[in-house]
């Protein structure tokens, strides 16, 4: 199973998806520097590769800034290409008629730079990722400012190279969604295996993921949208006449109080029941006509079923006279003096007294 997973996740490594090709195939600019802290734009992050709804296919920053300039006192329309999530948005961005520029520093990159990153997955105590603040499974070594890192291979050479130096390495959070600068001092002898001391991941399954803060719109990442939901709610309110209400629930009504002038005659001993009838609560007027619903059900399915009653006539008895048949044969019928025509069983036969001599 292991080396299924090892050959599935080689797969992944090996031969990208036809979106994942097509987007290491594809440049930008990506932003090395924004100085205008109003724009949300995010430097090595995010990568602008569409102006006023075109693509940007031409390397040639002086096409990029002539539009913007063409924009002066009014919007221009940028279309960006984050590394967190790998997600596209399109921003508007008012352009100063004054000075006509956004204040960003841009480079012609390709987008597959960003695959350039090693997820810190465990840091074992006192080694030297450890007393360096690398925090497991929420780091993501993105580089160096000393250099450009190409490959897989490229941090460990770098590491090598910086045995018992200090090394820089810029370093992204995911749960803080921060990016801070970290020395670290590369060392084979602080007693475990490696010269950083932690275990790192490399590869498709270890890209950045969107920040905690940004909301879920994958498909089949979320079923439900709360806010949609309860919108929806409001705006559809729901009818008294489209609630059902149970048979149980409507109310029974009681019947109308006898009218003062009218007289009502009671033969002897009604009295009693008509008063310990007045005497009962309101609220068991239900019980008593679920009890006689109940008992007249009960009368329906004896009458179904055939029941037999005590007060029924009694079964008739067996016939008289009958005897047991003759030995030897089935009865005889029309023989006199017995009934039903049964002959009469024969007299016993004495046996003959044995001669003395």
């Amino acid at each position: 199973m292991f080396n299924a997973l090892n050959r599935f996740i080689s797969r992944l490594d090996g031969e990208p998806p036809a979106s994942a090709r097509a987007r290491d195939s594809s440049c930008g600019f990506q932003v090395l520097r924004n100085t205008n802290a109003q724009l949300p734009i995010e430097p090595w992050f995010d990568f602008i590769v569409g102006i006023n709804g075109r693509t940007i296919d031409n390397s040639n920053p002086h096409l990029f800034a002539q539009e913007v300039r063409n924009c002066a006192g009014g919007m221009v329309i940028l279309t960006l290409w984050s590394a967190k999530g790998q997600r596209t948005r399109t921003l508007h961005l008012p352009v100063p008629a004054s000075s006509p520029s956004l204040g960003l520093t841009l480079q012609w990159t390709p987008l597959a730079v960003t695959s350039n990153i090693w997820h810190v997955l465990d840091v074992p105590a006192r080694s030297p990722a450890d007393a360096a603040g690398l925090l497991p499974y929420s780091d993501y070594i993105l580089g160096t400012p000393d250099g450009t890192l190409h490959g897989e291979s490229a941090l460990s050479e770098l590491v090598d190279d910086h045995i018992g130096r200090p090394l820089r390495l810029w370093v992204y959070n995911h749960e803080y969604n921060v990016t801070r600068e970290v020395t670290i001092t590369p060392s084979r002898d602080w007693g475990g295996e490696g010269a950083l001391g932690c275990v790192l991941g490399y590869g498709a399954l270890h890209r950045l993921p969107a920040p905690l803060s940004e909301p879920v719109n994958a498909p089949g990442e979320t079923m439900f949208d709360g806010e949609a939901a309860a919108a929806a709610v409001q705006a559809a309110p729901i009818e008294p006449s489209e609630l059902l209400v149970p048979a149980q629930m409507v109310p029974i009504q009681a019947p109308p109080p006898p009218a003062a002038n009218t007289t009502t005659t009671v033969p002897a001993g009604g009295v009693a029941a008509s008063r310990r009838k007045k005497e009962r609560p309101h609220h068991h007027v239900g019980i008593d006509l679920m009890d006689d619903y109940f008992r007249e059900q009960e009368q329906k399915s004896r009458e179904l079923d055939n029941a037999p009653s005590g007060r029924g006539t009694p079964l008739p008895p067996p016939p008289k006279g009958v005897g047991p048949p003759p030995r030897g044969g089935p009865p005889r019928a029309g023989t006199p003096g017995t009934p039903g025509g049964l002959a009469s069983p024969p007299p016993p036969v004495a046996s003959p007294t044995p001669a003395e001599g």
